[in-house]
């Protein structure tokens, strides 16, 4: 299978990567409503038997339940995939969700999650949130002093900005930035993806389907009908006046898709991974049926033609 150097680090992974987010399960704050353990396992499995070699957790997801499932996943198999996670996330006995970026609390998150992943060294340890803004150098310099020490193998930021990615940049080399990136969420496009391409830095795209908005499958009602716990329906491209809007695309992107007996979400994902600034895309999994539903984005390109169309119709239909 095609793989792709990350940044200046000796990883190559394959197109797509298995996204943990909402395999931590329901009843915190950034949840995806239930999940049962068992499908998220069937999910990984699913992706890894098709050939994809990297997945994507983090510690806050699920306050650390989506590490300790992707460690049951990872039980007895050969050829483990490489596994990246996350820190700077921290929560509290009652399960608030804040950021801390202090040296001895980032020590702390690298050697919960080495526990909880059941692993002896983090292939890629990336600061999740740039928060608060003025620790970020007191938080990357503890990220490198991690690398030296052999517990985390190549670091990484998420969600940060360019003026952000420069301050970090005058301590340690950054191998990858992680944020997010669809067609209804460009806006990296204008500073954060070319500085990644001048300095050689990596880019992990995130919800390239915005958070299954873009897959095909989602629809009024069941956006009505989502558990009080998910919190997408909360948040604007969910929304009025884009629902609308998005929910047009998503047709846009059916018909182009049955051009190639694609799915509205492969689509959206091709639509990521044609920018050359992008290594990977990760695609979020909650079962062996979604994997099933975006298998074909391992290989599924667009056309400069359909790039053309999907760009026309954002141009005239501003939300």
């Amino acid at each position: 299978m095609q793989t792709r150097q990350l940044g200046k680090s000796d990883i190559r992974i394959t197109p797509i990567g298995v996204g943990a987010w909402a395999m931590g399960g329901g009843g915190w704050q950034f949840a995806w409503g239930p999940q049962d353990d068992r499908e998220s396992v069937e999910a990984i499995h699913a992706a890894l038997d098709a050939g994809i070699n990297w997945i994507d957790t983090a510690a806050v997801y699920g306050l650390g339940h989506s590490e300790e499932v992707v460690a049951r996943a990872l039980e007895g198999r050969s050829g483990r995939p490489y596994v990246f996670t996350k820190c700077e996330r921290v929560w509290d006995e009652t399960g608030k969700i804040g950021g801390s970026l202090k040296r001895d609390s980032i020590r702390r998150e690298a050697e919960a999650s080495l526990r909880r992943l059941k692993v002896d060294v983090i292939d890629l340890y990336q600061i999740h949130w740039p928060q608060p803004d003025e620790d970020i150098e007191e938080g990357w310099t503890a990220m490198a002093e991690l690398q030296r020490e052999g517990k985390v193998r190549w670091i990484g930021l998420s969600n940060f900005s360019r003026s952000q990615m420069e301050r970090a940049a005058r301590i340690a080399p950054i191998t990858s930035l992680q944020p997010p990136y669809s067609i209804v969420s460009p806006e990296i496009e204008d500073a954060e993806l070319p500085y990644c391409q001048e300095h050689s830095i990596g880019v992990l795209a995130y919800s390239p389907m915005r958070s299954g908005l873009l897959s095909g499958k989602m629809t009024r009602e069941r956006i009505a009908q989502m558990p009080a716990d998910d919190f997408r329906p909360r948040t604007p491209h969910f929304q009025e006046p884009k629902l609308t809007r998005n929910l047009r695309l998503v047709e846009l992107l059916r018909e182009i898709g049955a051009r190639h007996g694609c799915s509205p979400g492969e689509v959206a994902v091709a639509w990521t991974l044609r920018h050359p600034a992008v290594t990977a895309a990760i695609v979020g999994l909650r079962s062996r049926a979604q994997f099933e539903g975006i298998r074909k984005a391992i290989q599924f390109r667009l056309a400069q033609e359909e790039i053309g169309e999907i760009s026309r119709f954002m141009a005239e239909n501003p939300a």
